[in-house]
This record gives C-alpha cells, structure tokens and sequence, in this order.
C-alpha cells in the first residue's frame, strides 16, 4: 500500500510539473481564453486513452505502471481525463442517464462550488 502511495505521488508530482510549465508557456499565448487549461485538458484526455488502450492490451504490464503513469501522472496532470475516462466507460455502458447527470452536475456543480469557496473567502 505504501509502495502504491508513493508511485502514486511521483507520477503527480511529475504530471503537476508539467501541467504548470505547460501553463507558463501558454500563458504567453494572451486574448483572455485560457489556452493552458484548455491544452492540458485536451492532451490528458487523448494521454488517459493511449494509456487505458495499452493497459487493455497489453495485460502483461504491471499494475505499477498504470498507477505510476494513469493515476498519478496523468491524475497529476489533470482531473479532467479521469472525468472524460469515467464519462466514456458510462457511455460505452449504454448508461446514458448516469452520464448526463455526472457530466452536467460535474460541471455545474464545480463552478457553483468555486463560487460559494470564493465567496465564503471574501
């Protein structure tokens, strides 16, 4: 368990790292649309897919590798792929009412949460 921990948090720390250089270089790129967010959200989705297809795969890969690079890396990374991931296992699921409603209060509720945070904080 300790040994998943820490795998866990190298890959994070690793896809933190890069989710903020990715930021600072994009930062440069102004007009007010956040292209680093929006970048980092893209390239971890199609990054947890290559990863989720390979894991499928290739069943000989070790449960440390995905930890490493799924959970922790791309986790690391953004949160966002791991929303898209389990949006797509819903749909592939034919469970389109769960999908609608993870996706739609994910979203909603996120930005309504980020309102009341920074309203208490004021």
């Amino acid at each position: 368990m300790v040994k998943d921990i820490i795998i866990v948090g190298i890959g994070s720390g690793i896809g933190g790292i890069c989710r903020y250089l990715i930021s600072l270089f994009m930062g440069q790129v102004g007009n007010g649309f956040p292209w680093g967010t929006f970048m980092v959200n893209v390239a971890g989705c199609l990054l947890i897919g290559i990863l989720w297809g390979v894991t499928s795969r290739f069943q000989s890969l070790s449960p440390a590798f995905t930890l490493l690079l799924i959970v922790g890396f791309c986790g690391g990374f953004t949160t966002f792929s791991t929303f898209s991931k389990e949006g797509l296992t819903m749909l592939q699921a034919n469970n389109y009412l769960l999908f609608s409603l993870y996706a739609i209060g994910s979203v909603v509720l996120s930005i309504i949460s980020v309102a009341i945070g920074y309203h208490i904080t004021k």
